[in-house]
């Protein structure tokens, strides 16, 4: 692939929400089911998007929308007494979330040959947040936030080659979401799909190990390296 710059998406394919937000519920909210929460906070992650998309809310950052998820979900749970410095640091947790093992490597030997950015729904300070803690080495961070729509809308892919001021087929998209490729590959962007069986956890039904629509199908981002000859 005559690629110049790769965009990835973060949530799940970068790094590993569903631990690190479970991880934080149990430190924060003891004797709660911190991954039912966890699972129930992402499940809310699509539809809260929507809402701006379909112009019922305005242009939201992302954290506002997991905030006012997570102020209906705690009264769900039981637990609405919850202080505000609590619910605070819950939001704030997605700004931790942790690396999966191979992605700091991963990304490391693709930016030696690369342009590499985020594209990401996470708002700019989130994301920015997410790679001093984790280390990822991005050359800019790209967001939803700068194009004032969420993925999949056209414009965030469109924009993320526009502001790489290449064309969208030598923009490669990298995401563990076979949806996020699809609308990528709309708008002209070449694809590569990370198999994250663990991103929703055991017990859910695994994702499919290959994308056969992408250009590329790997299991981590350093296999992803090997393969772009990086």
């Amino acid at each position: 692939m005559d690629v110049r710059a790769l965009v990835f998406d973060v949530f799940g394919t970068v790094v590993d929400w569903r631990g690190g937000i479970a991880r934080e519920v149990r430190r924060l909210l003891p004797g709660l089911d911190a991954e039912a929460l966890a699972d129930a906070w992402r499940g809310r992650y699509v539809p809260s998007m929507d809402r701006v998309r379909r112009g019922e809310l305005p242009w939201t950052s992302l954290d506002e929308l997991h905030r006012t998820s997570l102020d209906e979900l705690l009264a769900e749970f039981g637990v609405p007494g919850v202080p505000e410095a609590v619910r605070n640091e819950l939001v704030l947790a997605w700004h931790r979330l942790d690396p999966w093992p191979d992605s700091v490597e991963g990304l490391t030997r693709l930016k030696d040959r690369y342009v590499i950015a985020s594209l990401s729904d996470g708002n700019v300070a989130l994301l920015v947040d997410m790679a001093k803690h984790g280390g990822l080495p991005w050359d800019t961070v790209l967001s939803a936030e700068l194009f004032g729509h969420y993925k999949p809308d056209p414009e965030a892919y469109d924009g993320a080659a526009r502001l790489l001021g290449l064309p969208p087929e030598r923009v490669l998209m990298v995401a563990a979401h076979v949806g996020d490729l699809a609308a990528a590959r709309a708008r002209g962007l070449r694809t590569a799909y990370i198999h994250r069986p663990r991103e929703h956890g055991s017990a859910a039904a695994p994702p499919p190990e290959t994308d056969p629509e992408a250009d590329v199908s790997v299991a981590s981002l350093t296999e992803l390296a090997a393969q772009l000859g990086a």
